[in-house]
């Protein structure tokens, strides 16, 4: 998805918020002074990845914010790297496995790939992730309690922090702000990398799902000891350093197509 339909779709979102949660599409044409067909082809993209629902004439908002948070206008970032990542690591869970997905929107694009699987357990501090798995195909779904933060519904906090120590689950899955050659995966928010350690600690395999913007990013807090990552998912061939470097943590990078 090129970065215009990025900056409609944001757009329609916050236009639709404005008007109260509903609009009609001949509305948002004039409003953001488009044709109709552009608000129809991005309302359909919108309505794919769960923001919006169609209705005859119009749209209904299907998050109920009142303002765009950091959280969906991540959602709307390489959307399409996103999903080529969620797919093939939804292709390695088995029905029946219990596993750990953290709050970030490559975690999120995962959970919506997860939605034919039976029987999870799923464990998370994500209500977005929550909100998709839990309710259908006889998955139990574990939330973590404490305080909600404003832009990713991410549950931190003490209670949210022992949380965790009470699974051992099959995978962790995790995203990741940066991805160092030498340090692995590196994140913004203490919280979240203590959180990431803890359930590094109770999961038996470690995947780290990143785009490949992460290869080139940095941030200034280090998760673990690189070596504990058992998979990397990302959806472009990385530079020879890195397949150097997880061939030094014994980590196998999986390139989605």
């Amino acid at each position: 998805m090129e970065n215009i339909n990025n900056q409609t779709q944001s757009e329609i979102l916050e236009a639709v918020r404005k008007a109260g949660g509903t609009s009609r599409i001949v509305s948002l044409a004039k409003h953001l002074a488009v044709s109709e067909e552009t608000i129809r082809r991005n309302v359909k993209s919108l309505a794919k990845e769960g923001f919006l629902e169609k209705v005859h004439g119009g749209v209904r908002l299907l998050h109920e914010d009142n303002e765009e948070s950091d959280f969906h206008a991540r959602m709307l970032e390489c959307p399409a790297a996103k999903r080529k990542i969620a797919a093939a690591v939804a292709n390695m869970i088995e029905d029946e496995s219990s596993l750990f997905l953290d709050v970030g929107s490559t975690t999120a694009f995962i959970a919506d790939a997860l939605k034919d699987h039976k029987r999870l357990m799923v464990v998370t501090n994500s209500v977005a992730v929550a909100y998709k798995l839990a309710t259908r195909n006889e998955n139990r779904v574990f939330m973590a309690g404490g305080e909600l933060r404003a832009h990713d519904g991410g549950a931190f906090g003490a209670t949210a922090a022992s949380f965790f120590e009470n699974f051992q689950t099959d995978y962790a899955i995790l995203s990741a702000a940066a991805i160092s050659p030498s340090k692995g995966i590196m994140l913004f928010d203490l919280e979240e990398a203590q959180i990431s350690r803890t359930v590094m600690q109770h999961a038996n395999c470690k995947i780290v799902a990143a785009d490949s913007r992460k290869f080139t990013r940095t941030a200034p807090i280090n998760v673990c000891d690189p070596t504990l990552i058992d998979t990397l998912v990302t959806e472009q061939k990385p530079t020879d350093t890195f397949y150097q470097s997880a061939e030094s943590w014994k980590a196998k990078i999986v390139v989605a197509n």
